[in-house]
């Protein structure tokens, strides 16, 4: 929905109102949020509500004591599961300097970048995400344990499938707050799901990520339960993937994805430390299905992209990622690389090529390339990547 200051201001007044919850995101993607009532919404849009900039992961070394989070009201929704008296609102935010500029190691201010840059060379970019989660039973005393609410498999139904109820309540109130939710069914692990969501722009993509999972986190909470989102969750058992579709054409709507693909596969390996940020993301990378391999295939298998041709579409599918990543930053990424891939007009290498490089296989190994990649360099602020990489 496109919404106007006027028009949001108009809808706090008419619809009972009391919270608004300014939401923002650290270096990782994490969700963060100040809460400020109707008053004080006026001033927030011309002048920006302030933070403390240098508590936040990731702007430690911000140059200004003060960041201004100043809402986008494109991104106006209501929290369906607060009280419809005294209604909370929630929005994200662009991030200010003291001058008026907007902060360029704000990673959803470097995506617009993204965007633009794409836009003046004629490319439209479009994602859209398959997301796996698992959900833990809580103890006697609410605290989280690492039992799984069921013990079903890939696309089983209910009675096994414990976890219907869950995702159905998630997708209903995913679209009430205007997104799109496409399917959802359980995956192969105990306790495992997997909702997915139509290709969107970037920059809502990104939006629509941050808010599935808040909303996957609350909901499963009030079902008693705790979601857990991170790479490898239970040894021995699936892990968590974040896999992306990636859609682009040229200003002529002709596809040039494949063009794009080939730019990321060549740009994989500086970039994993973005993609897959954490020790355990290298625990699933390799195990199961999770590629471990720079290379590409239409087979479905294990492979870093799954690359289709259905009724003249090509659909490219990134398998690697996972939810621990900031998608804002993910995106950027593979804007850039896709680019590249395009201006060049980049060719795929042979599909499951036996001498495709692998993964990086650990933390410390992605951190290495990507501190010394001018490609990165070029697009990633200093002290972002600094906190990825200690370099």
């Amino acid at each position: 929905m496109n919404y106007s200051m006027e028009e949001v201001m108009k809808y706090i007044e008419e619809e009972d109102v009391k919270f608004i919850r300014l939401a923002f995101r650290d270096a990782y993607g994490v969700q963060k949020n100040i809460s400020v009532m109707p008053g004080e919404m006026k001033k927030a849009f011309e002048d920006g509500a302030p933070i403390n900039a240098r508590e936040i992961a990731g702007f430690e070394n911000c140059p200004y004591a003060s960041l201004y989070l100043k809402p986008d009201p494109d991104t106006m929704a209501i929290l369906p599961w607060r009280p419809d008296s005294g209604k909370v609102l929630r929005m994200f935010c662009n991030m200010y300097t003291p001058d008026g500029k907007e902060y360029d190691a704000d990673t959803r201010y470097l995506l617009k970048r993204a965007v633009e840059k794409a836009g003046d060379k004629g490319i439209r970019f479009r994602f859209g995400t398959e997301t796996e989660f698992y959900l833990f039973l809580k103890d006697d005393d609410g605290n989280p344990t690492k039992i799984p609410y069921d013990r079903a498999g890939y696309m089983d139904i209910a009675p096994l499938d414990k976890c219907e109820n869950v995702r159905r309540e998630i997708s209903l109130t995913i679209e009430r707050m205007g997104l799109t939710p496409e399917r959802s069914h359980h995956e192969s692990g105990p306790g495992q799901n997997e909702i997915d969501f139509h290709y969107a722009a970037p920059l809502k993509a990104a939006d629509q990520m941050t808010t599935f999972k808040m909303v996957v986190s609350t909901l499963a909470d009030r079902y008693g339960l705790v979601s857990d989102f991170s790479p490898m969750p239970l040894p021995g058992e699936p892990g968590n993937g974040y896999h992306i579709n990636i859609y682009a054409v040229d200003e002529n709507g002709e596809d040039v994805v494949k063009y794009a693909a080939a730019g990321i596969i060549g740009r994989i390996r500086d970039m994993t430390i973005f993609l897959n940020p954490t020790d355990d993301s290298y625990s699933r990378l390799g195990n199961n299905s999770a590629p471990d391999r720079v290379n590409w295939s239409s087979a479905g298998v294990s492979e870093l992209m799954y690359i289709e041709t259905y009724k003249g579409k090509t659909r490219v599918e990134l398998r690697s990622p996972d939810a621990s990543s900031n998608p804002y930053l993910v995106y950027v990424l593979l804007i850039h690389a896709g680019l590249e891939g395009i201006e060049k007009k980049l060719e795929l290498p042979a599909e499951m090529d036996a001498d495709a490089l692998s993964l990086p296989t650990s933390k410390k190994e992605a951190a290495a390339l990507a501190a010394r990649s001018e490609f990165i360099r070029s697009i990633v602020p200093e002290g972002i990547l600094k906190e990825y990489t200690g370099v």
